[in-house]
């Protein structure tokens, strides 16, 4: 313990120099308004950055690379909260309440808890970076992918289950998901599969495309065709700040949200999109009013954003202590670190104390610099509601198309963006929830490589599944979940045959 405080004291002496103070300052700036524009996203952020790190001193690249991380994971909350845009794809929760928030005139609130909620869980996680990640990553890498396919279909499970609503309903947006995530290049034969001859469908239909057409222009579409016109909103000064009630439903949603995000930031996947999706159904499910969910819950923005910052931390664990990229974004960082000459792992704790205190020092720096820039922010953000609606729409439909666009330079993904935009408005219109689709997307490389894994290691016996500890209390829980969930139905049926046999004993009488 003294000794984890000694270097950490060594670390703020590194990251609270003017140089890097100066790194931490434009990596969260830079990163804030990568995440507001619609598509681009952290991991394009950063590989746009890495170049420029090349003659930086390895501390201050790594800085400013890891304060574009999470200043972008924060930055798509805004255009969530104020246009029902995810500006990348782990802020899709925060545009369901989010953006029902900023309809009621509460944007400045759902905009103040997103960042209070993302310093909050910040913070906390860079003092669980500290202390546990090395039995935690230890923890990580007893996964295989037997392990993987059981907690990703317990998962999927749940989150049919949680989120509110008909759980049929739920499993067929998780299901069509899945289907759309598997068009594309078969990972381990090479195949082409479901491209029907277009090229540019090799890699798959991207998340990001999934996500704006939902979202984005399926709200512009269900706007335009509704017989009344939404009232252009103009907030007043005292309408920016939380009120006290909003300030305490968001406590525990926040930190839950933190123990979540943070435990399930270490596993690989794109953990930080799982994070919020599991958050969101939590806060519903423990709520004492779970209906408001959807129509303006302070909750559902205060969970998932401290969730996904949380995770975004969490990914660092594997990445720092043993070298071990958890996603996307971690090899990227990993990458940055090995180009200055630095060999992650073990040992680069030890023969680089400097390095590796002062990027923890300053996520610190990182998150209070965060906070600073984006409370004073928020009433700018706010009064583009003020904007009429005429003039606004075919902005946010531009930010949609340029977003889409920058992300492979594919025009596919345009077309992709426009379909899902039509799926997504007549889904609404039978009152479908379209997140578990992107979330789908999102699992279904996952899930199939470790389902195809595992019976390779097998040969082909299903057994596995079973005979693997972790794996079998995993899928344990999801036999739980679907007797659970049939038992209403079960009960239907007895109370059906009940009534039937009472009624033909009546007749008989």
């Amino acid at each position: 313990m003294v000794e984890t405080f000694q270097n950490l004291i060594l670390g703020f002496s590194t990251a609270l120099t003017p140089v890097n103070l100066f790194y931490a300052f434009m990596g969260c700036l830079i990163g804030t308004m990568v995440g507001v524009l619609p598509g681009v996203g952290p991991l394009a952020g950063i590989s746009m950055l890495l170049p420029t790190t090349f003659g930086l001193e390895p501390t201050a690249g790594l800085i400013l690379l890891a304060g574009v991380y999470y200043g972008a994971m924060y930055g798509g909350s805004t255009t969530s909260i104020l246009m029902r845009i995810p500006g990348e794809a782990a802020s899709v929760m925060t545009c369901i309440d989010g953006y029902a928030m900023a309809q009621k005139g509460r944007a400045g609130p759902a905009l103040s808890i997103a960042a209070i909620g993302s310093y909050a869980a910040g913070s906390a996680s860079v003092i669980g970076l500290m202390f546990l990640a090395p039995p935690l990553a230890r923890f990580a890498l007893r996964f295989g992918p037997p392990e993987y396919f059981s907690l990703l279909a317990l998962g999927l499970l749940v989150l049919g289950y949680m989120t509110g609503g008909s759980l049929a309903k739920n499993l067929a947006m998780i299901t069509l998901g899945l289907l759309f995530g598997m068009i594309g290049i078969d990972q381990m034969t090479g195949y082409f599969r479901y491209s029907y001859g277009v090229v540019a469908l090799g890699d798959g239909i991207g998340v990001v495309p999934v996500a704006v057409g939902l979202f984005g222009i399926a709200e512009i579409l269900a706007t335009a065709g509704s017989p009344v016109r939404p009232e252009i909103l103009k907030p007043k000064l005292r309408d920016l700040l939380p009120s006290r009630r909003e300030f305490r439903d968001s406590v525990m949603p926040i930190g839950r949200g933190t123990v979540l995000g943070f435990l399930i930031g270490i596993i690989p996947g794109s953990a930080h999109v799982i994070s919020t999706f599991i958050s969101y159904a939590v806060e519903r499910r423990v709520s004492k009013h779970p209906e408001r969910f959807g129509k303006g819950a302070i909750e559902g923005v205060a969970g998932p954003e401290s969730a996904n910052n949380a995770a975004s931390c969490g990914a660092l664990v594997p990445m720092l202590a043993l070298g071990v990229p958890t996603g996307p974004i971690p090899a990227v960082l990993l990458a940055a670190l090995m180009v200055h000459g630095i060999n992650p792992g073990p040992l680069f704790i030890k023969e680089q104390p400097a390095i590796f205190w002062g990027l923890i020092a300053s996520m610190y720096v990182g998150n209070v610099v965060l906070l600073l820039l984006n409370l004073p922010l928020v009433g700018i953000f706010v009064n583009f509601l003020r904007i009429p609606y005429r003039i606004l729409y075919p902005m946010i439909l531009m930010f949609c198309v340029v977003g889409v666009y920058a992300v492979n330079a594919s025009y596919v993904d345009v077309a992709i963006m426009s379909g899902m935009g039509v799926i997504g408005y007549i889904l609404r219109k039978f009152d479908f929830e379209t997140a578990p689709i992107v979330l789908g997307v999102v699992i279904a490389p996952i899930i199939e490589i470790s389902l195809r894994q595992s019976l390779t290691m097998s040969n082909g016996q299903y057994g596995i599944f079973f005979q693997r500890p972790i794996s079998a209390v995993f899928l344990s829980g999801a036999l739980v979940m679907v007797v659970v969930a049939l038992l209403p139905l079960i009960r239907r049926g007895i109370d059906y045959g009940w009534r039937k046999e009472l009624t033909r004993a009546e007749k008989e009488k």
